[in-house]
């Protein structure tokens, strides 16, 4: 049964053509919700958009760079023109990027050696500019559509933020230090700017899902056959029910931090969504 409470509110999400916060934003939707769909690829937003009016819901992809503040301010124009104000803010844009990711898990001699092996990047290789564009997507791209979507939930003295963290935030995971970095940085945030602005009756949230397989992570996960690379397996070794997550298993997580009426008094935490990876020590 769908609640009311989302019902004519106006939602904002970015990175909405991802696989996971597609799903947050169609489930919005069927709550209701007049959902805007924020991200850098047109055609991927006017899919998800296409599966939400079908159903019969309304929404209205917005193209948008979240690292850049006059795109951002663009974006919310037009919300607020076609949509409303808005009332909820799902930062789920951000992402890695190969360059930013080391072929190792551990310093190598040969890191150093004139001549390396093929296709091996340890952290002394890494190009600092794709560690900067990770860096700047997960945290710029989280803070920029706060300042930008908080100013008019400030205005009305009413919201709730939600920002997407990571296993990374908690545990820096081999091989992916601009990642981990970053997702850190949100908790951080998170909880900081829910404190700044509680007395603006907006509410600052996170979730930190684990892993769950999309376009990108399939490739690090998964063999071309389906089976479990030896990352993947690595990974099941240390979550507890034994399989990844799926999409539709984050919605019961993120209602409840966007609704007033059942987590109104639930602000500047980060809730892991992950199978019990978190907990796992793997001794």
């Amino acid at each position: 049964m769908c609640s009311n409470f989302f019902s004519a509110k106006t939602a904002v999400v970015t990175g909405a053509g991802g696989t996971l916060c597609s799903a947050v934003a169609k489930d919005l939707a069927r709550q209701g919700a007049r959902v805007a769909l924020l991200g850098r690829t047109v055609a991927s937003l006017e899919a998800v958009a296409a599966a939400i009016r079908a159903a019969g819901g309304t929404a209205l992809p917005v193209a948008c760079d979240v690292t850049d503040a006059a795109s951002v301010e663009g974006a919310r124009a037009t919300v607020t023109r076609e949509l409303g104000v808005c009332h909820f803010l799902i930062n789920g844009a951000g992402g890695n990027q190969p360059d930013a990711v080391t072929t190792l898990t551990e310093f190598s001699p040969t890191e150093l050696a004139a001549e390396k092996p093929a296709g091996q990047r340890g952290f002394f290789d890494l190009n600092l500019a794709n560690f900067d564009d990770v860096v700047r997507a997960n945290t710029l791209g989280t803070v920029i559509p706060c300042q930008v979507f908080g100013r008019e939930m400030a205005a009305l003295g009413r919201g709730a933020i939600l920002n997407f963290a990571s296993m990374n935030s908690y545990r820096p995971l081999s091989r992916v230090p601009a990642y981990a970095l970053a997702k850190a940085g949100v908790v951080n945030f998170t909880q900081w700017l829910a404190v700044y602005l509680a007395p603006a009756n907006i509410r600052v949230n996170g979730i930190a899902p684990g892993f769950f397989v999309n376009e990108r992570s399939r490739k690090i996960l998964l063999t071309p056959d389906g089976g479990l690379s030896a990352r993947g397996q690595n990974v099941m070794a240390h979550t507890p029910l034994k399989r990844f997550g799926e999409a539709q298993e984050l919605l019961g997580a993120v209602n409840w931090l966007l609704d007033d009426e059942k987590a109104g008094f639930v602000t500047g935490v980060t809730l892991p969504v992950d199978g019990g990876f978190q907990a796992a020590t793997g001794i």
